[in-house]
């Protein structure tokens, strides 16, 4: 395939602060030829997610930092354009690991680098979000740490992003009341109107602790039982403001500090007042739990029973300013870019 260019997107520098386009390079490179063992992929859709923004950071982090220099690295779906493994067939669609570019090779041995996924009833897309990793992630972080019972409030911040969008959906379907938090009057009807959530908090309209805090007190008069948390200082205040006893955190995400702002903890005393579990995950340490998640998951995309919106950017140059954009939070639901 060495007549194939590939374009790819690399980190360029370190940003400090909020990243800028000029933190990426778009650089061209022939298509290397595979090896036995190896599936070339034409990937068709690319994930950007805020988790990406820490890892390029040069700190200490629970995944390693986004090396220089190189393809950021990120999720992916195509299709297979040439495969040297036997378990692989041109045009198979798969997912995998292959960062922002146009072509990637993947290593088809290592157990979990690629993976067929079936489009007949699930879109190719829909497997970097909903039934992907940010599914996942809602899935764990409600079932096995929230573990909310019928009637309890669960409160979900970044609601209608990709994974807030699941929690809330997830929950009700267990019985509980959901309450989302999120940016502006759209997203807020979107939660409420298409998404099912009992009650969605505008955080721009309430952008101070005291009128955060009073406005999730009037979404939650029973207060909260359950908080699903991709956002950190003020809307973590806020919540913990409004926390009942025994009440537990499934802290996913601090995207309020991801540019490097530091986000103390209001009241941390609230934490032992309330009895309450605090607890950070990372999804990817918990593959025994998966299959289980994937089930429930692909089921409700298949029948319509969840739902789910994308964001997504047309063409491999435009990543930059679309990852920009998500975290500033102008996505709606799970921010892809669409490369064919």
């Amino acid at each position: 395939m060495s007549n194939l260019i590939n374009r790819q997107i690399q980190l360029a520098s370190r940003p400090t602060g909020e990243p800028t386009a000029a933190n990426f390079r778009l650089v061209e490179t022939p298509v290397p030829e595979i090896s036995d063992g190896q599936v070339l992929v034409r990937q068709h859709f690319m994930s950007l997610d805020p988790y990406m923004r820490g890892r390029m950071n040069d700190g200490k982090s629970y995944a390693l930092p986004q090396p220089l220099d190189k393809v950021m690295e990120g999720g992916s779906a195509g299709e297979v354009l040439l495969s040297r493994h036997p378990d692989f067939v041109v045009g198979d669609t798969v997912i995998g690991r292959g960062g922002w570019q146009q072509y990637a090779v993947f290593d088809a041995n290592q157990r979990g680098a690629l993976q067929k996924v079936d489009t007949s009833r699930i879109p190719l897309s829909a497997y970097l979000g909903a039934v992907g990793m940010p599914g996942v992630t809602a899935w764990y972080g409600l079932t096995q740490i929230i573990d909310p019972k019928a009637d309890e409030t669960v409160v979900v911040s970044a609601a209608a992003g990709a994974v807030g969008s699941a929690v809330g959906q997830l929950a009700k379907a267990r019985g509980a009341r959901a309450v989302g938090i999120a940016g502006g009057a759209d997203k807020c009807r979107y939660v409420v109107e298409e998404l099912g959530f009992d009650a969605c908090v505008d955080y721009k309209v309430h952008a101070d602790l005291k009128s955060l805090t009073q406005a999730l007190k009037q979404a939650c008069p029973m207060g909260i039982d359950g908080n699903f948390e991709n956002v950190g200082g003020l809307v973590l205040d806020a919540v913990m403001a409004n926390a009942n006893a025994f009440s537990r955190v499934a802290l996913c995400g601090t995207i309020s500090g991801y540019n490097g702002a530091p986000i103390p903890m209001a009241a941390p005393s609230l934490i032992l007042v309330n009895r309450m579990k605090v607890q950070g995950f990372i999804v990817s340490e918990h593959p025994q739990h998966w299959p289980a998640a994937l089930k429930e998951l692909g089921e409700g995309v298949a029948s319509g029973k969840l739902k789910y919106r994308e964001t997504v950017a047309q063409g491999l140059e435009s990543a930059p300013e679309a990852f920009i954009g998500l975290l500033k939070g102008r996505n709606f639901g799970k921010q892809l870019v669409k490369l064919v």
